[in-house]
């Protein structure tokens, strides 16, 4: 074999072991988000007798906006929610987030908070984003 003949075999090699590997792990994060999608649907069967403090929990809120909710480097305070907001429109918002990123508030956030992304929760159970907005409002 020649040299261009070894390099283009072993090119290949690689090709195919990288290409193989890319397939496995492929396969494994579909089945553990799948997974995921299970477990997120049986936990949700069972969030209507939640209140609204352990569905804030349950949602992952304090992951980002802290244990307290007044805010982190992660996440803005979600204190004092009611100036800006009235129930039906932040359960549309907490629903659908990207629908309001253009708002000159939301503009500084992505500024301050610049790597991070509000997910929407429109799977969730309607109710259940009743409660958390109630709550939110009462803050």
């Amino acid at each position: 074999m020649t040299k261009p003949q070894i390099w283009v075999s072993a090119f290949l090699v690689l090709f195919i072991l990288l290409f193989i590997i890319g397939r496995i792990t492929k396969e494994k994060e579909t089945e553990r988000i799948f997974s995921n999608q299970i477990n997120n649907t049986t936990s949700q069967q069972n969030t209507t007798e939640l209140t609204a403090e352990q569905l804030v929990k349950n949602f992952g809120c304090v992951n980002c906006h802290g244990t307290d909710l007044a805010g982190t480097n992660l996440g803005p305070s979600l204190k004092k929610l009611s100036e800006y907001w009235s129930k039906k429109s932040l359960i549309a918002y907490l629903r659908n987030p990207t629908n309001y990123m253009n708002e000159e508030r939301f503009k500084e956030y992505k500024e301050k908070y610049p790597s991070q992304i509000m997910p929407g929760y429109g799977e969730k159970n309607i109710k259940d984003l009743g409660k958390i907005a109630e709550y939110l409002l009462r803050l």
